[in-house]
């Protein structure tokens, strides 16, 4: 073999290794870049569907606890619900009459069921604002998403507003596209309960429950807080 064989020989060879050194980096950056996104993900969605926050000032300077076990009244800056296991949609015929009855965690087949207590341990009379907020939605999920909210044993179910601009059938629509609803209790007296208790579920009959949301999820959380934006004390002031 002449000098001139072998010198490209080796420039091939050469070549060939930098090819697949580059190819091995590149697939390792690839596999990073998965593993920070799928770990951002966890980040993200390792609370569950859905979490309940209480404004720390709420219990420091008002005497409000959050809470799931009437037995456990100490201060809790957050509540967690645990995801049910499996999330396709069902219709709203399904749900147990009784799932206002339990305390905690009580999700059954394709729902989320959770329940807590608000209580105004302090001395004197109080409110609060609730607001039910919507924090991530994938793959437009939310259209065909009900949430139903028991707050002292009366049942509100809320949706999207539909396609062709109307409430879905006994629902009311979420107040906006990231809040599903919010409310000033006022006259909160010492040693008043409010007792909630979550629903979340996909509903089948709703038009816009298709395969294109199919792997889609959605992240809600509830926080209770000594006051929303001035707008919205505002409209509250003008009715």
């Amino acid at each position: 073999m002449d000098n001139n064989k072998f010198a490209k020989n080796t420039n091939r060879i050469n070549r060939d290794k930098l090819i697949v050194k580059i190819a091995k980096l590149t697939l390792l950056i690839l596999i990073l870049l998965l593993v920070i996104v799928y770990i951002v993900f966890r980040v993200i969605y390792n609370s569950g569907n859905f979490s309940i926050t209480l404004d720390r000032n709420m219990y420091l300077e008002r005497g409000l606890v959050i809470y799931d076990d009437p037995e456990y009244k100490q201060f809790r800056g957050e509540l967690f619900a645990k995801s049910p296991d499996t999330f396709n949609n069902i219709s709203s015929k399904w749900l147990p009459d009784d799932v206002d009855n339990y305390e905690g965690s009580h999700n059954g087949d394709n729902y989320l069921a959770y329940t807590f207590y608000i209580e105004n341990t302090g001395t004197n009379v109080t409110d609060y604002w609730t607001e039910l907020i919507i924090d991530d939605v994938i793959k437009n999920v939310d259209e065909a998403v009900r949430v139903r909210i028991y707050k002292n044993g009366v049942p509100i179910t809320y949706a999207k507003i539909g396609a062709g601009g109307y409430p879905e059938r006994d629902t009311t629509p979420f107040e906006s596209n990231n809040v599903v609803v919010s409310e000033h209790v006022i006259d909160f007296s010492p040693g008043d309960i409010d007792k909630y208790t979550i629903l979340i579920w996909l509903e089948g009959t709703d038009p816009e429950c298709t395969d294109n949301i199919l792997g889609g999820e959605i992240k809600l959380h509830m926080e209770f807080i000594s006051e929303i934006i001035d707008e919205k004390k505002e409209k509250e002031n003008e009715k």
